[in-house]
């Protein structure tokens, strides 16, 4: 059977622009539909934006330490309009970069929404129909709001967040997951009155529990308004702002309630069910280790697999996509012992095991030691500022590997990416003893830590 193109791509997103990219210059044919705007969420609405507001927000904080170590620092308030008006031309730029890498690659690229009609035929919002050997979809996640909640109608999720006119003076953030936090720490860094409901007992659920509250100490110690175990009953449009009554019972006025309860896969009106392909309990397609469905056509990287969703996994799905299908070579994208950085102020950088996953999974032969480091770096010492970073190894203590790292301080993203390198090797706790420490600096206690702090047998 002849088909129009050898690959059919359903999103514009790091993932299907990488796997396009690669297939296209290869020589097959290729197109793509993105409804939106190329770069996906990570650049357009996620990562790149979210990122930007975080060092925008870190400077009110600098110019407090700046003015404690003896400069003379005026500091006003923060203009929104302008931050925007760069961000928006930033995001611009970014995007036309995707479009033309991915039209220098030969990619036929289409800006209209896309719909599975059959195992190998796309329908277009336009009502065109296309067929393609191979159909990969790559829409990523949307956010997660819940629909009891009376008056969620008020309320914006992170997608709009970038887009908001004014910055508010009084902010709700409800969730407690990274993207919650991450922008309870902004919105509270660029001064905003910022308070974070988490219905659960602790915020960022599914991380080391020791890492996790410390976090949630130094945010609230800098002003966030963290309340855990609570939850958002209603709200109500009212002079003056927006009314919200929590399950706690108590009742508080908010400019804007930004909800960031999670994402979910962006699978909803995509004919994947129709076309035969299976989805799960939370409309994720349901691939196999080469990102196949159950239609032997139909492929899925990225968020919408509903596995890692980190912007840089999906890019390795991608390429194993492309590896497996188009070069004869099949290829499982490794999702072991992934480093991530959570952006709350200061960062938290994690690779490998919790602390809780090392206790509980490990053989019960191999007892696990933990090895930890709480303190002021010198940059906090010498103004008198208490806020202490964390470092944290998890060991197996019979092969000596090191099993996890936690580093929660300045910069931990960097510092947990060469860390990662180590963690992925399979290094030994004596491999980070015989490492020379680079002094003076934070980074040096994670090969100082000599005496384990627990063992769990």
């Amino acid at each position: 059977m002849a088909f129009d193109y050898d690959l059919f791509v359903i999103g514009g997103g790091s993932g299907g622009v990488r796997a396009a990219r690669l297939t296209a210059a290869d020589g097959h044919k290729v197109a793509m539909a993105e409804e939106y705007r190329m770069g996906g969420t990570c650049v357009i609405r996620g990562c790149v934006p979210k990122k930007l507001m975080v060092f925008a927000s870190q400077y009110s904080a600098a110019a407090t330490e700046a003015a404690a170590y003896g400069w003379d620092v005026k500091l006003g308030d923060f203009e929104w309009p302008q931050f925007q008006k760069r961000l928006k031309a930033e995001l611009t730029r970014l995007e036309g970069i995707y479009t033309k890498n991915a039209g220098n690659a030969g990619v036929e690229i289409m800006a209209q929404r896309a719909t599975v009609k059959d195992p190998h035929t796309v329908a277009l919002a336009d009502g065109t129909e296309v067929t393609a050997k191979h159909i990969l979809v790559a829409t990523g996640g949307t956010p997660f709001v819940p629909d009891t909640v009376p008056g969620i109608e008020h309320a914006i999720t992170s997608n709009e967040i970038f887009d908001i006119e004014t910055l508010p003076k009084r902010i709700l953030i409800v969730g407690g997951g990274y993207i919650a936090s991450e922008f309870a720490c902004i919105f509270n860094g660029l001064g905003s009155d910022t308070t974070q409901y988490y219905r659960g007992a602790q915020i960022l659920r599914g991380f080391d529990d020791e890492a996790r509250g410390h976090i949630a100490e130094l945010i609230a110690g800098q002003g966030v308004n963290l309340h855990v175990g609570t939850d958002v009953e209603r709200i109500e449009k009212r002079d003056g702002g927006l009314w919200v009554k929590a399950t706690d019972g108590r009742e508080e006025m908010f400019d804007l309630v930004l909800y960031a309860t999670g994402r979910k896969p962006n699978t909803a009106g995509l004919g994947l069910e129709g076309a035969g392909v299976k989805l799960g309990r939370a409309g994720e397609v349901i691939v196999d280790d080469y990102g196949q469905t159950n239609i032997p056509s139909i492929y899925g990287v990225g968020d919408v697999t509903n596995r890692i969703q980190l912007t840089p996994v999906a890019i390795r799905e991608a390429v194993a996509f492309h590896e497996t299908v188009f070069k004869g070579n099949p290829t499982k994208p490794d999702h072991v012992a992934v480093p991530s950085a959570i952006f709350t102020q200061p960062e938290y950088g994690a690779v490998g095991m919790t602390e809780e996953q090392a206790r509980d999974e490990r053989p019960v032969e191999r007892p696990v030691e933990v090895y930890t480091a709480a303190f002021r770096p010198m940059q906090n010492a010498f103004i008198e500022k208490n806020e202490r970073v964390l470092f944290k190894l998890i060991v197996c203590a019979e092969t000596r590997t090191v099993l996890g790292c936690h580093i929660i301080a300045p910069h931990a993203g960097e510092m947990i990416q060469l860390a990662g390198v180590a963690v992925k090797m399979g290094a030994t706790k004596e491999d980070f003893d015989a490492t020379v420490a680079v002094h003076p600096t934070m980074a040096e206690e994670i090969v100082l830590m000599k005496e384990p702090t627990r063992v769990h047998k």
